[in-house]
């Protein structure tokens, strides 16, 4: 009968985890008012990673390994947005902001804000069809793909 408790905490976590698309592992160390503030989404967190206290997570994050083995240290007040990656074994410092879309492969020093990389703007859909009208080959040789 010892087992029967094992049996129904795996039963409920794996339940639960697909239900929510939330992976929290029991061996988690995340610290007081910690929010996840989109509970619709997904969130991975590695077992081994660290959390501070008040830290604030947005949707779609992953928060784990990378190919060098290790886990990010988040500190305390960090806010992470929507979509961000932390990989390996990282120190992200206190009241660091992570924006959204950010992949973060090392340490953040506190007091710091991580934006991921502007987004690249193409030109007018409408323009690039004017200029492709008179000679296919010369859309090659510019090196547009469109």
């Amino acid at each position: 009968m010892k087992w029967l408790p094992w049996k129904l905490y795996r039963f409920f976590k794996i339940f639960v985890s697909n239900f929510t698309k939330i992976w929290l592992e029991p061996g988690t160390q995340i610290g007081k008012d910690f929010h996840i503030i989109h509970g619709s989404g997904f969130l991975a967190v590695h077992p081994g990673a660290v959390i501070g206290d008040r830290c604030g997570v947005m949707h779609n994050v992953t928060i784990g390994v990378n190919m060098s083995g290790g886990v990010p240290r988040i500190g305390d007040d960090v806010f992470i947005g929507a979509n961000a990656t932390l990989l390996g074994p990282i120190v992200v410092g206190d009241r660091v902001r992570i924006g959204a879309n950010a992949l973060v492969l090392t340490d953040v020093p506190a007091d710091s804000i991580v934006q991921a990389p502007p987004p690249k703007i193409f030109p007018n859909v409408s323009a690039m069809l004017k200029k492709g009208r008179g000679n296919s080959t010369a859309n090659k040789a510019d090196g547009e793909t469109f």
